[in-house]
């Protein structure tokens, strides 16, 4: 496989600071969030891959799960817009939409049973075959099997990929809206955006169903990655932010 230097910037293969208070110079933004809502960002519908992707993980994720999904979607464009408008000419919405799609496809009942391997690695395993079975291109589909192995991968040392920081962005800002080095990392998006977001894709109960998922793995696979995360399962149900969507 040749490689190509456009692809770096489409795919999001730039490399940024793993530490999310450096990217963001220690504030909850680099550029006050204004207002969006849904209907304003385009999701890639229209790519032939992304609609194959999207049927795929509506059919094989829980009705949350999916939404959370979807959340990430609007939640990372709306970042990456705003505060990185540098990167935001260059990077591909069809690249992240796939990357957000199957981020947790390794957490479904079905797949954390068929393997010992952490939920993250094995999804990316799945994302990787699936989108090569469905002819996406080769970098596009090793940059979203990268970025799901990572998306939990959070630190304070070392780069990542511009697609796998802005995916930890929007995770970590629908599943515990804070951070512990960035103050009131809830102003990351404006509220209405929050807002907007959230009755565009009802939660139904998701950080309930997101601490049982982590539970459920950290349970039958002590030694899984996401043990990274000290007392993840309590902080997603101590979410005060998104309570009230709940």
């Amino acid at each position: 496989m040749s490689l190509s230097h456009d692809d770096i910037p489409r795919n999001g293969w730039t490399a940024v600071p793993v530490d999310a208070s450096v990217l963001l110079k220690g504030k909850a933004y680099l550029h006050e969030p204004k207002p969006v809502r849904v209907e304003d960002i385009k999701f890639p519908s229209d790519d032939a891959v992304v609609s194959k992707v999207y049927a795929y993980a509506k059919e094989r994720l829980s009705r949350q799960t999916f939404n959370h999904s979807m959340r990430v979607f609007y939640y990372g464009m709306a970042i990456v817009n705003q505060q990185f408008p540098e990167h935001a000419s260059t990077f591909s919405p069809s690249t992240y939409a796939l990357s957000c799609l199957l981020h947790d496809i390794g957490a479904t009942d079905e797949n954390i049973a068929a393997t010992h391997m952490s939920f993250e690695f094995y999804g990316g395993i799945i994302a990787l075959n699936l989108l090569t079975d469905l002819g996406a291109p080769r970098d596009q589909a090793e940059a979203v099997c990268e970025t799901i192995i990572r998306h939990q991968d959070l630190g304070t040392v070392g780069n990542i990929t511009f697609l796998g920081q802005v995916i930890q962005l929007a995770t970590i800002y629908d599943n515990v809206t804070d951070h512990p080095d960035i103050p009131d990392y809830k102003d990351l998006l404006a509220e209405r955006t929050r807002d907007d977001v959230n009755a565009k894709f009802p939660r139904e109960g998701w950080l309930g169903c997101f601490a049982s998922i982590i539970r459920k793995e950290t349970g039958l696979k002590p030694w899984c990655h996401t043990t990274h995360i000290h007392d993840f399962d309590k902080l997603v149900e101590g979410n005060k932010v998104m309570r009230k969507y709940e």
